[in-house]
């Protein structure tokens, strides 16, 4: 029986990473593929704000799903200590006695293999499969393994593939940029966003595909319009643009929803309301949709507070609150009366904008035969006690 092993730190489980794994299953045809996620890995230390070791794992069973007869084993997890390789292969080879493994290895670990923990018994336990990291390391490559087979006996096979070039450690760093999708399993770009892993900020074109699916067609020209225009105060207002474009695309995810969904929503997050919320249903969406922005997308509590209060607002709110409050008033495809006062005063004083928006709001409430909000009231009353 022939059983590949794939181990490493996996910090995360990228493209290159998965990539390796297929061309090596290919090459190989092994009965068996464990990819073993170290707990604490004996070559270096893990990067700040990296996922725990059973965190890890999990992004490891989303990254190698795609590839056929694999799974992810917790072995490593569950055993105290670092991460030794040699201790991962007697174990195995106690567990499948006559079985023929096959340790997957790429370029700079098997040129560092001579600093490995009792490497020489890694030699007897297995055969290393090798493959190139990079483009035009195969003729380095084949030299050390040469050399190792020379040396020590090494059973080393290398495996023909092309490279997909990438490194983890600036893969992190890209995804603090909002960058880094394309190297990432789908599946797990989402779930390192979700829990904003390694300090990740979502890709705006991946958060804008995501959240228009919650939308009606015909509201996504006002969410981009709220977008444009909460970008262009931030950068007016000195605020990060990246979160105002977050808060923005998400403000209205919960906006076509039903009145018996919102309430379902209500309950599950545990959102506490009065009856003046409850009887307006529109007022609903911005406590949801803040919820379920941070379940799918990690939101900060700046972005979930500006998301919360684009309605009513709320005595006291942020500069980025005004923002996505004056943007989704504002935005492009608005028109009404009064509008372009409230536009103007926008570059000039958002406390002054916030004033007439609030009373142009609670204006139309009114001629509709109902009453704003009492937290659009004290709001207002905030506002002109606090004007400049």
């Amino acid at each position: 029986m022939r059983v590949l092993l794939y181990g490493g730190s996996f910090n995360p489980p990228h493209l290159g990473h998965v990539d390796a794994l297929r061309a090596a299953a290919e090459a190989l045809c092994p009965q068996e593929i464990l990819v073993i996620p170290a707990s604490i890995p004996p070559h270096k230390q893990m990067a700040d704000g990296s996922p725990a070791p059973e965190e890890r794992l999990r992004l490891c069973r989303l990254a190698f799903a795609s590839v056929p007869g694999a799974a992810v084993s917790d072995l490593e997890m569950r055993r105290e200590g670092k991460s030794y390789t040699v201790d991962t292969l007697r174990e195995i080879s106690a567990k499948k006695p006559g079985a023929e493994l096959y340790f997957l290895v790429g370029t700079d670990m098997l040129s560092s293999m001579e600093l490995w923990y009792e490497f020489r018994e890694i030699f007897s336990l297995c055969t290393l499969a090798a493959l190139p990291r990079n483009e035009g390391e195969e003729t380095a490559l084949s030299a050390q393994a040469d050399a190792l087979r020379e040396k020590y006996g090494a059973r080393i096979v290398l495996i023909p593939k092309a490279p997909l070039p990438m490194d983890s450690t600036s893969l992190r760093s890209s995804l603090c940029d909002r960058l880094g999708r394309e190297r990432l399993p789908e599946e797990v770009y989402g779930e390192i966003i979700r829990r904003r892993y390694y300090g990740a900020k979502p890709d705006l074109a991946w958060l804008r595909e995501k959240a228009y699916a919650w939308l009606k067609p015909r509201r996504i020209p006002h969410v981009r319009g709220c977008e444009q225009e909460a970008v262009r105060l931030a950068a007016v207002w000195n605020e990060d643009a990246g979160e105002a474009a977050e808060a923005a695309i998400l403000h209205d995810i919960t906006k076509k929803l039903s009145y018996e969904e919102q309430l379902q929503l209500m309950e599950k997050y545990d959102i506490m309301s009065d009856a003046a919320e409850l009887s307006e249903p529109k007022l609903l969406h911005a406590r949801t949709g803040a919820c379920v922005a941070r379940e799918l997308f990690g939101v900060s509590d700046r972005v979930f507070g500006a998301i919360e209060w684009h309605t009513t607002g709320r005595p006291g709110m942020s500069v980025l609150e005004e923002i996505i409050y004056l943007a989704d008033f504002t935005e492009p495809t608005r028109d009404f009366p009064g509008l372009e006062k409230v536009r103007a005063l926008t570059d000039r004083s958002l406390r002054q904008a916030m004033i007439e928006a609030l009373r142009l709001s609670m204006q139309e409430v009114r001629s509709r035969g109902a009453e704003p909000h009492s937290r659009s009231e004290k709001t207002l009353e905030w506002l002109l006690e606090t004007e400049e």
